[in-house]
């Protein structure tokens, strides 16, 4: 089966195309079952997510389109969470949702990931960086709030690459990932970004393997020329690591299903 659980809408203010426009080009693809992930709200940085007031409004769009499309292909809705201290909501963490994305964009309210804040990189350094976004992650996997963690090396995302080993870096969070009992997402935007590489790395990857943390599969897609990117090289990596099987969810629950 093929699966693509990381995907927006426009009503983050910073995608394309409609809800039925990305829900035709995944059957197009082949693609069984397809999830939208909007960025959820939060009293902070409103310009790239949706609004509270949104929510019911874009819950009903998916569920809608759940019933349109049903015998084509399966819909998933769910939200990708910005994880930042203090500024998580439980209107969020409560939705009636499939599906909840823990993601990290901001160390300290800077949004590293952003070309719009590009400069910050100049005055940080690059393995302090990488240190706070792991144990940002390390925190975010501990709340036990999530289903998932998105684009786990988001990091690397503007190729200012540390100096430490990367597996010693993001150890502590891998643990509390596997302690969490979360999933990895592998996700094919990494290709379409500076980096040019899947978020995580074959070398975090083959680690999260060796401890058993099981994952799925996301395109992040913003447009819908988006849909199912890099989906081949996404399916490649991960069997050629060891995985067989890729983690599906409804009403929270997970299931594990063959590759």
């Amino acid at each position: 089966m093929r699966i693509d659980l990381h995907n927006h809408t426009i009503r983050c203010s910073h995608a394309e195309g409609t809800v039925d426009e990305y829900i035709q080009r995944a059957i197009e693809l082949g693609i069984d079952i397809y999830g939208f992930s909007e960025h959820a709200p939060m009293d902070f940085d409103p310009h790239y997510r949706l609004a509270f007031e949104e929510m019911k409004a874009y819950e009903l769009d998916i569920l809608n389109a759940k019933e349109k499309f049903r015998g084509k292909i399966e819909i998933r809705c769910g939200y990708e969470v910005d994880w930042l201290v203090g500024y998580v909501d439980e209107r969020v963490l409560i939705a009636d949702v499939d599906y909840l994305i823990g993601s990290v964009h901001f160390i300290d309210k800077w949004g590293f990931d952003n070309p719009e804040f590009l400069s910050g990189w100049k005055e940080r350094g690059v393995d302090e960086v990488w240190e706070a976004y792991f144990e940002a992650v390390e925190a975010m996997a501990k709340s036990g709030k999530f289903d998932i963690v998105g684009h786990f090396d988001l990091i690397k995302v503007f190729k200012y690459m540390p100096t430490k080993d990367v597996r010693l870096l993001a150890k502590k969070a891998l643990q509390a990932i596997k302690a969490s009992n979360m999933i990895l997402e592998l996700n094919g935007a990494g290709l379409r970004k500076p980096i040019a590489e899947i978020y995580p790395s074959r070398l975090l990857l083959e680690e999260a393997f060796a401890l058993g943390i099981g994952i799925t599969f996301g395109s992040d897609a913003h447009s819908v020329e988006q849909v199912g990117f890099g989906y081949e090289k996404v399916v490649s990596l991960a069997k050629s690591v060891g995985y067989r099987q890729v983690a599906i969810f409804e009403n929270r629950d997970r299931k594990m299903i063959n590759i």
